[in-house]
């Protein structure tokens, strides 16, 4: 803002003590403290709302870059349901393969083969 030193408040009383006299300038004085009171109040309320603004546009930038987030949620979720379903195809390829190989070990055939033969003489 400016900058007021000693010198320019003593000029500045010396010429209210002039202009307005010795019997109002106290009057004069207690309303100009007064007035600056309520200006820095409404000064430091604008501040404030200023700043609460500003958290504001941070939070929702913050939500926007989290809801980037929640793709990333859906995409492990995704990603963990197709492992599953390859787990399950996997579980019943290797079940399929089991059965296969019993059903042959049972066969006719295979039980024939092996018999040992005998030799009468």
């Amino acid at each position: 803002m400016f900058d007021v030193g000693f010198f320019e408040l003593l000029l500045i009383s010396v010429v209210a003590l002039l202009v307005v006299g010795p019997e109002r300038l106290p009057k004069l004085v207690r309303t100009v403290g007064l007035w600056i009171g309520r200006g820095r109040k409404m000064l430091s309320s604008v501040k404030a709302d200023i700043e609460k603004e500003l958290k504001a546009e941070e939070l929702k930038q913050v939500l926007k870059e989290q809801s980037g987030v929640d793709s990333v949620h859906e995409i492990l979720d995704d990603t963990r349901a197709a492992l599953n379903d390859i787990k399950q195809e996997t579980q019943s390829v290797v079940k399929q393969a089991g059965d296969t190989v019993k059903v042959t070990d049972e066969s006719p055939s295979a039980t024939a083969t092996e018999q040992p033969t005998t030799n009468s003489k």
